[in-house]
């Protein structure tokens, strides 16, 4: 039995099996350095293993997403190919959902591959990385992507606040300001638009997004909760319990020791179970079986 009252749903996985982690530069110095991913994690473990230890963090689903890190052409990028999250999510339909990678540089053979995931493989959402492409995320190149998401009914996650040094080599420009979602919101009102990493240092300016638009919100990901800010606990314990959504960005984020420091914010019960479970239900139009809701 778990210790947490309330079945989470983890809006932001990494599929870390051995054989995802084969198709990966090697980053074991960030990821095991800088990240802290323990060794018993770092080469990648199975499905089966995630889904015990997801099972003994209380959380009931995650979303694995299928990466485009870069354009391929860069040594330093690589793609997780949509088939092996859809092979995930085959295999376990009532713990995985995929999401989309995006690589602008694609063009709209990308934005068809995006159709594709979502019509052919029941994707329920995309997800990009600005920094990885130093396109921030109201350049035009992500605009032929955004309006397919509208069309398709599928939110859009993307990374704001600050990149990391992932490979010395290739050092990436912090172009994911949240302000730069503000012509976004305005253009595509009707996409569903998250902004995943808390939007650290620039977290008040991503609060200031979120409470600005309707379709904006918050992805509590990859940031310890024991260190966010004081003012995003707040947030989502006041005015912004409906605006965010929780996020471990695993393996960056261990998933129990994320629930417990939850646990330990000492939010009301009512913004708690929002923020680990109903609001990614209503954004992804989910059902509490996790099935798509139907449209109005």
């Amino acid at each position: 039995m778990t210790k947490h009252d309330i079945q989470a749903i983890d809006a932001v996985v990494n599929i870390w099996t051995p054989e995802t982690h084969a198709i990966r530069p090697n980053r074991d110095a960030f990821f095991g350095g800088k990240m802290k991913v323990k060794d018993d994690t770092l080469a990648g473990i199975t499905h089966e293993e995630m889904l015990r230890r997801m099972d003994a963090a209380g959380i009931e689903r995650a979303f694995l997403i299928a990466s485009k890190v870069g354009p391929l052409l860069h040594k330093s990028s690589y793609h997780i190919p949509y088939e092996m999250v859809a092979e995930a999510v085959e295999r376990h339909p009532d713990r995985f959902h995929g999401l989309a990678g995006l690589d602008p540089t694609e063009g709209m053979d990308g934005v068809r591959q995006l159709e594709r995931a979502v019509k052919d493989h029941g994707f329920i959402g995309a997800h990009f990385y600005p920094h990885w492409f130093e396109l921030a995320p109201d350049h035009a190149k992500w605009y032929p992507f955004y309006a397919k998401c509208v069309e398709l009914d599928v939110p859009v996650q993307l990374q704001v606040g600050q990149s990391m040094l992932y490979d010395p080599k290739h050092r990436l420009r912090s172009v994911g300001r949240p302000i730069s979602l503000d012509a976004v919101a305005c253009d595509f009102p009707e996409l569903k638009l998250i902004g995943i990493h808390v939007g650290i240092p620039w977290t008040d300016e991503m609060i200031a997004m979120a409470w600005k638009h309707p379709n904006v919100y918050i992805g509590t990901d990859a940031h310890s909760p024991k260190y966010w800010p004081e003012a995003f606990v707040k947030y989502i314990d006041s005015f912004g319990q409906d605006k965010v959504i929780f996020g471990t960005d695993f393996p960056v984020l261990d998933f129990e020791r994320t629930r417990d420091e939850i646990e330990a914010l000492g939010l009301r019960p009512v913004p708690k179970r929002k923020l680990l479970r109903d609001n990614v239900l209503r954004i992804y139009g989910l059902n509490e079986d996790g099935s798509r809701a139907a449209k109005r």
